[in-house]
């Protein structure tokens, strides 16, 4: 398995997890499928809000930030999604 098929299997790992914690904390459920799509958008706008605003946990292992900054943007897109509906 190369390095590039790795780190997407990470990638879609992490936002399973986001996305299961953010359906666990705003309700809802939407399935495996449902996690995972709002886990992987998740990670994008949470990336992006945590730079716009400069927030920085200061936490040292990368993957723990990873998945609080999909889970964080996952509640969000969870909650637009819900007033967009």
């Amino acid at each position: 398995m190369s390095i590039a098929a790795e780190g997407w299997i990470v990638f879609l790992l992490v936002g399973l997890v986001a996305g299961f914690l953010a359906s666990l904390i705003v309700g809802g459920g939407g399935g495996l499928i449902g996690c995972l799509v709002s886990g992987v958008i998740g990670a994008f706008v949470g990336g992006f809000l945590f730079h716009y605003f400069g927030i920085s946990l200061g936490i040292q292992n990368a993957l723990v930030v990873e998945v609080i900054h999909a889970t964080v943007g996952a509640i969000v897109v969870v909650l637009l999604a819900r007033l967009i509906a």
